[in-house]
């Protein structure tokens, strides 16, 4: 897979990108006015380096995403399970569940994720 890693403030930048998209630049320095506290500077320098690394596009001042957030959330998570469990699934819902309980929904729910994956 390829390299789809945005540190915190950049992911949150592109959730931005990705809940308005197309955005009108002018409106996406509002958002992030709005949403994440910054200046119009700081969008512009942000969006320049994310349209350099191929993450989003500015073409006639209308924004969109070139790598779908699906993408980033996929990669980061490998990237999180292989460093953090050696990449045992298993060890990480051990981890993650705990101590705490599963509904029968939540069980039956991922027992058709696992069906819908497993190898043949």
């Amino acid at each position: 897979m390829e390299d789809c890693r945005l540190c915190e403030s950049d992911f949150r930048f592109m959730s931005v990108i990705w809940d308005e998209e197309p955005v009108q630049s002018g409106e996406l320095v509002k958002l992030c006015a709005k949403r994440l506290g910054w200046k119009k500077p700081t969008t512009y320098t942000t969006l320049k380096k994310l349209c350099d690394r191929g993450f989003a596009q500015n073409v006639d001042t209308v924004v969109t995403s070139l790598i779908p957030r699906e993408q980033v959330q996929a990669y980061e998570s490998s990237r999180f399970l292989e460093r953090t469990f050696g990449g045992s699934l298993p060890g990480f819902l051990v981890s993650f569940l705990g101590e705490r309980s599963l509904s029968s929904q939540e069980a039956e729910e991922l027992k058709r994720l696992i069906d819908e994956h497993r190898e043949p």
